[in-house]
């Protein structure tokens, strides 16, 4: 999409629904991270001096509910800003969506497996412990999947309060199922920590990777496949060119899609 066909949308400010989207997702990722990191303590029998296991519980279901409001509110301001043209499908379909396709599938894939967790839960009772564990693990899959939709997808990634973000997300998981292998025992301890070991330098090598490669590359927006979002076409201010200075107030998008233009 050309920087100067954004500009010319006419937009005095940035969308408060793309911020809202933005701020949705890094809170909902950022609370994801917290809920996995306390229930792998959970089931590692991990109990405060001062809290009860009961009480740690608690924590870690309100935390699930809280990340699914988060996540609805960054999926509804997504809908209603017009500029990635995102629809209710795209959000449960993976990969149907055409801005940046493969990473909002990914949202996609993260939103349909906390939804199966939240929903066993609730009949948790008639589908008994052993299968309602076993659907639980989604929760723990969702989370990588999540991790990369949020860099391949935010338009922010390149900030550096950002990927601090990212590190801090990744360390956090890391260090709690270190801390669960450490308590495993019995006979398949030592397979059980190989496996897991395995990922924990599979997830943060693949990410580090794929943010060198990508995200923090020029020209991330047209190669994710961004440049299929169009901007609202009620303004009928003439073009500007695309090598006048990107504008203070100009939008998050707008300056995004001028910097891969100017390549």
């Amino acid at each position: 999409m050309n920087g100067a066909v954004l500009l010319a949308a006419g937009t005095s400010g940035p969308s408060p629904l793309w911020y809202a989207t933005r701020a949705g997702g890094t809170v909902s990722l950022v609370l994801l991270t917290a809920t996995v990191a306390l229930g792998i303590a959970t089931a590692g029998r991990y109990a405060p001096v001062r809290l009860g296991r009961f009480e740690v519980s608690a924590l870690h279901r309100n935390l699930s509910l809280l990340t699914l409001a988060f996540l609805a509110m960054h999926i509804v301001t997504a809908i209603a800003d017009s500029y990635a043209h995102l629809t209710w499908p795209t959000a449960f379909v993976p990969f149907m969506a055409s801005y940046r396709p493969l990473w909002v599938g990914l949202g996609a894939v993260a939103l349909d497996l906390l939804l199966a967790v939240a929903v066993t839960s609730a009949v948790r009772g008639r589908l008994g412990l052993r299968r309602w564990k076993a659907v639980h693990w989604l929760a723990y899959a969702s989370w990588p999947v999540a991790l990369f939709h949020a860099a391949g997808t935010g338009t922010d990634t390149r900030l550096g309060p950002q990927l601090v973000l990212y590190a801090g997300c990744l360390l956090t998981v890391v260090a709690s199922v270190w801390w669960r292998l450490l308590r495993v025992a019995g006979p398949r301890a030592l397979r059980v920590r190989r496996w897991a070991t395995a990922a924990l330098v599979l997830v943060p090598v693949a990410l580090v990777s794929f943010l060198a490669a990508g995200p923090l590359r020029p020209g991330w927006a047209h190669r994710a496949g961004g440049g299929t979002a169009q901007a609202p076409a009620q303004s009928t201010a003439p073009a500007v060119p695309h090598q006048s200075p990107t504008p203070p107030q100009q939008s998050d998008q707008q300056a995004e899609h001028e910097g891969d233009d100017a390549e």
